[in-house]
């Protein structure tokens, strides 16, 4: 496909104009950064198995009626999807306490929540993306009433989704990221699900060695990235099995490598 006007360039994918209106391409890249891109790198291959996993779990969705900007993949690294008015919230859905949340409250890594909590976070790299409330959301006009109660609706099967397709392939669903975005049809516009669900949004630990199988290895400077996106892959199917069946071993991979 001849390449088209760029519309936009993020932090891991590049959007360009579609074949037809109304559409985007979707370039994923291999570029990798952490805590508000202070930290920067790239994990080869990345964007591939990204494109692979997002694609697999977007299809999913669909099928069980969650609406979403995903049309179709058209080669490795890209896909095509609805452009959407992107609502600037991203919403963090908690299972497991880890990361920002451990820090804030003083609850120790790994400890399960008394329930599944959605945090708000004000999509505005310059500010940090700085965590929000409903109340917030409101003054401000980001999102009306009924937005709010779609996009937190839509989290939760969302959750209650994923939580069951991982731990299907022996992966915990620690938390994850989802961006929303309105579609409009005349004058009354919708919610639908955008962006991406793949390891650089969602922090997939093994059930039974909990190692990080994320992009917490990339900001916590863990090494292994690669083998454990594409460990997150082969497990969803996605990947050629090899004949390892075994759980993950991040250690074995770095010997492998000369590491």
């Amino acid at each position: 496909m001849a390449r088209r006007r760029q519309i936009y360039e993020g932090k891991a994918k590049i959007l360009y104009e579609g074949p037809e209106p109304g559409t985007l391409i979707q370039y994923f890249k291999d570029d990798a950064t952490a805590f508000n891109a202070q930290k920067k790198g790239t994990i080869n291959g990345k964007g591939v198995l990204n494109n692979r996993i997002s694609e697999h779990i977007f299809t999913l969705l669909d099928h069980i009626g969650v609406p979403t900007h995903f049309i179709r993949r058209l080669n490795m690294r890209e896909q095509l999807i609805r452009q959407v008015e992107i609502v600037p919230i991203e919403v963090v859905v908690r299972n497991v306490a880890a990361g920002s949340i451990s820090k804030r409250l003083g609850i120790e890594e790994g400890t399960k929540l008394p329930r599944t909590i959605i945090e708000y976070y004000y999509k505005d790299d310059a500010l940090g993306d700085p965590m929000i409330s409903d109340e917030h959301i409101a003054a401000f006009g980001w999102a009306s009433q009924e937005e709010m109660h779609d996009i937190a609706d839509l989290a939760i099967r969302v959750n209650d989704f994923l939580c069951g397709l991982f731990a299907g392939v022996g992966i915990r669903l620690v938390d994850f990221k989802l961006e929303f975005g309105r579609i409009f049809d005349n004058d009354y516009g919708r919610i639908i699900l955008a962006d991406e669900i793949s390891p650089d949004g969602c922090r997939l630990w093994d059930m039974e060695t909990n190692e990080k199988m994320d992009k917490d290895r990339f900001r916590r400077d863990l090494g292994g990235e690669v083998e454990a996106y594409q460990e997150v892959a082969r497990r969803l199917g996605l990947l050629p099995e090899g004949g390892d069946n075994s759980v993950l071993d991040l250690e074995k991979h770095r010997k492998n490598r000369g590491k």
